[in-house]
C-alpha cells in the first residue's frame, strides 16, 4: 500500500489541482491520500474531493510547520511507501506508479521526482527557474548513472515507511532524510519520469528570500549524519563547478544577460545565508508563504 501526503498552507486556489492530478491517475497499488493543512479554506476544498473519493483523508495540521505536522502523521500512515508532495504544485500522469516501482528493488530506500517550472524562459525569472531546475536535473541524473548518493526535492519524493521515525525540526526534511537512509545502507535514486510542475517567484525580494531559506535549510545536516561519507550535493562548491554549464545554457543575448545577472545573486544568497547563520538566525521549521509562487 502507498500513503500519499499533500502538505499545504493556505492553498485553496491550488489544492484542487494538486488532488485531481493524483486521483485521476491509474494507480496500480492500493493507496490512501492525506491532505495535511492548518487552514480551513484549504481543508474545505479538500472536503469536496473527499466526498467523491473515499481514499482521501484530511489532517488538521497544528500550523507549527511542515516537519512538525509530518512527525504527527508518520505513526498514522498505513502505506509501506510514503510519497510526499505539496498543495501548490501538481504532478505528472503516472508519476505515482513511477515512484512506487522504484521500491521493487529492496535496496532502494528513497527516491525523488523531477521538478519542472510552470514558467517558460521568456521572462528573467522564468529563465532563472528553468536554468536552476535543469541544472538540478542534470546533477541528479549524472549521480544516478554513477550510482552515487543524491539529495531529494521536497516538491515530490518518496521513502520506505517504518524506517525513519521522526524528522528533525532544524533542517529541511527532504534534505536530511536521504542521508539517514544512506546511513542505514539504502540507496537513493532519481525518478526523472515522475515530474512535478512548480510555480516560481516573479520578483527579486521573493526570489532572494526563497533561495536563502533553501540554502539555510541545509546548514545542520552534519548535526545528524556524516556528510563525509555521503557528500552534500547542494553546496557552494558544486555551484562553482557548474559554471561551465551556466555559460552553455543561454541561447540568446538576452538570456546571456540574465545569466550574468544570476551569478552575483547566487553568490549573494550564499553570503546572506552564512551571515544569518553566524548571527544566530538559524533555520527552523515553520510555515512561510512566498506569495508570488501561489
Amino acid at each position: 500500500m502507498i500513503s500519499i501526503i499533500i502538505t499545504a498552507f493556505n492553498e485553496p486556489k491550488t489544492i484542487g489541482k494538486s488532488i485531481q492530478a493524483i486521483i485521476s491517475q491509474n494507480i496500480t497499488q492500493d493507496y490512501e491520500l492525506i491532505i495535511s493543512a492548518p487552514d480551513k479554506p484549504t481543508r474545505d476544498i479538500a472536503k469536496t474531493y473527499q466526498k467523491q473519493n473515499s481514499k482521501i483523508k484530511l489532517f488538521k495540521d497544528p500550523g507549527k510547520g511542515k516537519s512538525y505536522a509530518l512527525n504527527l502523521l508518520l505513526p498514522k500512515l498505513k502505506g509501506e511507501i510514503i510519497i510526499f508532495t505539496d498543495g501548490d504544485v501538481y504532478i505528472s500522469e503516472n508519476s505515482i506508479n513511477e515512484l512506487a516501482n522504484e521500491f521493487k528493488n529492496p535496496k532502494i530506500g528513497c527516491t525523488t521526482g523531477r521538478p519542472i517550472p510552470q514558467e517558460n524562459k521568456k521572462t528573467k525569472y522564468g529563465y532563472w527557474a528553468n536554468f536552476l531546475f535543469d541544472s538540478a536535473h542534470k546533477l541528479r541524473f549524472n549521480l544516478k548513472k554513477q550510482n552515487k548518493f543524491l539529495e531529494c526535492s521536497g516538491y515530490l519524493w518518496a521513502f520506505r515507511n517504518n524506517t525513519i521515525k521522526k524528522f528533525p525540526l532544524d533542517v529541511a526534511e527532504d534534505s536530511v532524510v536521504p542521508f539517514l537512509f544512506n546511513e542505514k545502507g539504502y540507496k537513493i535514486t532519481y525518478t526523472e519520469n515522475a515530474k512535478v510542475y512548480v510555480k516560481n517567484t516573479d520578483n527579486l525580494q521573493d526570489w532572494i528570500e526563497q533561495k536563502t531559506r533553501t540554502v539555510k535549510a541545509h546548514e545542520k545536516i552534519a548535526k545528524y549524519v556524516n556528510t563525509k561519507k555521503a557528500p552534500r550535493t547542494k553546496t557552494f562548491l558544486n555551484e562553482i563547478k557548474g559554471i561551465t554549464y551556466l555559460f552553455t545554457y543561454p541561447k540568446s543575448i538576452t538570456e546571456l544577460f540574465w545569466t550574468l545577472q544570476l551569478i552575483p545573486l547566487r553568490l549573494y544568497i550564499w553570503v546572506k545565508a552564512a551571515a544569518t547563520y553566524f548571527s544566530g538566525k538559524e533555520y527552523q521549521d515553520a510555515w512561510e508563504r512566498v506569495e508570488s509562487t501561489k
